[in-house]
Formats: C-alpha cells, sequence, structure tokens
C-alpha cells in the first residue's frame, strides 16, 4: 500500500500572506494546491457579501473538500490547503483529515503582527481591486477577533514563520 501524502495548511491573521505562501508551497512540494477563496467564488459567484456569509458557504463547503483531500492524499500526492487554520475547531477539522488516513501534516503558522498584516492588505487591495470591499480594516478587526494562534497541545506539526519586524 502506497504510503500516504503529506497535508500542509497555513494559520496566521488576515493580511499574513497566506495565500502567496501556500502558493510557492505547492510549487516547491509538487503538490496539489486548494485554494478556499477559488471554490467559493466558483460555487457561490457574488453571494459572499459578508464575514457571516463566507462562515455559512465555507462550512457548507467542508465536508466535500475533506473527502476530496483525502482521497489526493490516498494515493501518496501532496496536499497544500489555502484555507485558513485560524482556530483550535478548523485546525482540528485539518488534523482529522490527515490522522484518519495516517497521513503527515505541517502547520505553517505565519506570525506577523497587526501592522505588518494591515500593509500588507492595503497593498493587496491596490493589486487586487476587486477585493477591496472586503479588504479592509474593519474586516480585519472582525475576524481577529476570532485568530487563536496555534498552541503545542493541539498536537500539530508547527513550523512557524515570524514577520520581520
Amino acid at each position: 500500500m502506497k504510503k500516504p501524502g503529506t497535508l500542509y495548511f497555513f494559520c496566521g491573521k488576515m493580511g499574513a500572506g497566506k495565500s502567496t505562501q501556500s502558493k510557492k508551497m505547492a510549487i516547491e512540494k509538487h503538490a496539489v494546491l486548494l485554494s478556499e477563496d477559488e471554490w467559493l467564488s466558483s460555487l457561490y459567484p457574488n453571494q459572499i457579501t459578508s464575514f457571516e456569509d463566507y462562515i455559512r458557504f465555507s462550512s457548507q463547503l467542508k465536508p466535500l473538500v475533506k473527502k476530496h483531500v483525502q482521497n489526493i492524499l490516498s494515493v501518496g500526492t501532496d496536499v497544500v490547503m489555502d484555507f485558513p487554520a485560524n482556530t483550535q475547531k478548523l485546525r482540528k477539522w485539518f488534523w482529522d483529515m490527515a490522522s484518519e488516513l495516517n497521513a503527515s501534516h505541517q502547520l505553517i503558522f505565519l506570525n506577523l503582527n497587526n501592522d505588518q498584516c494591515l500593509r500588507q492588505i492595503a497593498q493587496r487591495r491596490n493589486e487586487q481591486p476587486e477585493r477591496a470591499a472586503f479588504d479592509t480594516e474593519a474586516v480585519f478587526n472582525q475576524v481577529t477577533k476570532f485568530f487563536e494562534a496555534p498552541e503545542a497541545s493541539e498536537g500539530l506539526n508547527i513550523l512557524e514563520v515570524s514577520g520581520k519586524e
């Protein structure tokens, strides 16, 4: 029986660089990249206008994504997920996905402070004007209230990457 692939996933505040780093990692690891933003915008076009909409549609997507990722991992292919692992509950979802197959995993924690994230969000607004309505300081502050930094007690393989400041 083939050894399962490795599941890579990211934790970091809004604007920390999860999408950018996941794209780089997928190339480096020759892994399948799955982006929550791409899935959500394809399945629910123009329907996500608030954080509450995002939560609702994201939770509808998770059972399908879990099965899909497990199928990919089961044939020995690595998967990089550009889905936020920003709470203990979300991280448990990733951990269950890997552990149910005895697949290895790595959580990459992009540990940037609020100022660094807000600067990157402002830059992203300029580069991707279509995101300007969602990429605001108000949304950042709302989303950050729910952020939980990963802890060793969660039993995850954590690689912490700090900001440059």
